[in-house]
């Protein structure tokens, strides 16, 4: 049975972006909405793990969760999806520091 999901995409190669417009629709730039089998899901998802490199990939799709959908990552994100009870809850990291912001940090301590 068909059902909707959701890929955000960030910094991914453009063959990717291809692949993914063939089952879906990019509504905005790197955002795809679709109506696929699980079977095409988890076919897309796979291709989206593969070649993700160092950009990074969301898929949100229905689920027999309590809150009805799954989400699944794909490559570095400061959002970190965590199980808390059975709810998904979202987990900011710290930001990466950047080195001319740490040596300024460093010379004014």
């Amino acid at each position: 049975m068909p059902s909707m999901l959701v890929i955000a995409t960030t910094a991914v190669p453009d063959h990717l972006r291809g692949a993914l417009s063939r089952w879906t629709t990019e509504v905005v730039p790197g955002i795809f909405v679709g109506t696929v089998s699980a079977r095409v899901r988890d076919q897309l998802w796979d291709a989206v793990t593969e070649v993700v490199a160092d950009g990074a990939a969301v898929l949100v799709h229905p689920a027999p969760t309590e809150q009805g959908y799954a989400i699944r990552t794909a490559g570095t994100r400061r959002r970190v999806p965590i199980d808390f009870d059975g709810l998904t809850l979202m987990r900011m990291t710290a930001a990466p520091q950047q080195p001319h912001l740490a040596k300024n940090k460093q010379s004014t301590s």
